[in-house]
């Protein structure tokens, strides 16, 4: 049985077989046909397309570590109200009654109001009218791409804002209040350092426990005010939820730190976290640490105006539509100035 040549490949030519006295002939192949028209149907047909639009990667922790309370429209401040309550002699003793007396100690009120600053995040966002047609052919909508973008841009600042406030602004926020008390870790660790990498685990539950303690005494040992909440860099985070207690020992020290700390031996659940602003955050660019008490009576954020979409108007001068978004949004509020404590060095 013969088989009929098929020709030759030659550069993307396909050469007919000679038969006798009759010419070669030669025919376009498919992916030359592509090459001579700009590659047109190799990126139309032969493309695979990933339908996932993939953003930047980021995070945003400023929802966990603080309360942020809704409502309140543009004002301009924030005000609170704090009192302070006085008797003659002192509660002790002072309002001890003898018989005949002719007079009681009266209770006295010193009402302060404190004001904190608001802001307005303003952002806005350009379409144009070509790329949005262009939207309706390839089924992707830009508009909802940059929604997004504004969305991230307004985290990032509210991140920004609840953590170190608005510097240029003149705000301050969770790691950089002037008011509160700041300490250094105790230098206990191998060579006298004050890491915790340097440390034994109970070394590193005694600086816990010291900071808890101390912003418990400066509470007054109020039961409402035991510390519920530290935060600390990812580096000494992920150090404490992988190293275990010894080698001979299945719980990690962060295992440890949770079952046996003050606030826990209180009936208080301690959260113990990570953020990447404790990073460089204390004296000297040291690492930072937070003892604090996370709830709204002692620790809040407003979002008075939260974001919204404001006003979309054409713009034929540019051709396209300008959309404005907008949010009210308050500094950190510290309602309690000793309900917080800084652990520089760790």
């Amino acid at each position: 049985m013969k088989y009929q040549s098929m020709g030759t490949f030659d550069a993307g030519v396909v050469t007919a077989p000679s038969t006798g006295a009759a010419a070669p002939q030669k025919f376009q192949a498919m992916d030359a046909a592509a090459i001579a028209n700009g590659g047109a149907f190799l990126q139309s047909e032969l493309e695979k397309r990933d339908n996932i639009i993939r953003q930047p990667l980021t995070s945003f922790t400023y929802a966990r570590d603080l309360t942020v309370r809704v409502g309140g429209g543009w004002a301009e401040y924030v005000s609170a109200m704090n009192v302070e309550y006085g008797v003659a002699g002192g509660s002790e003793d002072g309002p001890v009654h003898a018989g005949g007396a002719n007079g009681i100690p009266m209770v006295q009120a010193n009402f302060d109001k404190e004001l904190f600053k608001t802001h307005i995040f303003s952002v806005g966002m350009r379409i144009g009218f070509v790329d949005m047609q262009r939207g309706n052919m390839t089924g992707r909508s830009y508009e909802s791409i940059l929604r997004d973008g504004i969305r991230m841009t307004y985290d990032k600042h509210m991140d920004a804002n609840a953590y170190v406030g608005i510097k240029k602004y003149g705000s301050t926020g969770l790691l950089n209040n002037p008011n509160v008390t700041t300490a250094g870790a105790a230098a206990t660790g191998t060579g006298g350092l004050t890491t915790f990498k340097s440390k034994t685990p109970n070394q590193i539950l005694q600086d816990i426990n010291d900071a808890i303690l101390a912003v418990w005494n400066a509470a007054e040992n109020d039961r409402s005010a035991i510390p519920n909440q530290i935060l600390m860099p990812y580096d000494q985070f992920n150090y404490l939820a992988t190293t275990r207690v010894s080698d001979l020992a299945e719980k990690t020290i962060l295992t440890f730190l949770m079952e046996n700390n003050v606030s826990k031996q209180n009936g208080v659940d301690l959260y113990i976290g990570a953020t990447s602003w404790c990073k460089g955050a204390g004296a000297g660019g040291t690492d930072r640490m937070i003892i604090y008490i996370n709830a709204e009576r002692f620790l809040a954020m407003d979002e008075l105006a939260p974001l919204n979409r404001a006003m979309t108007q054409p713009n034929a001068t540019n051709l396209c539509y300008d959309t404005a978004y907008l949010a009210n949004i308050s500094e950190t509020q510290l309602f309690y100035e000793n309900i917080m404590r800084y652990v520089d060095g760790i």
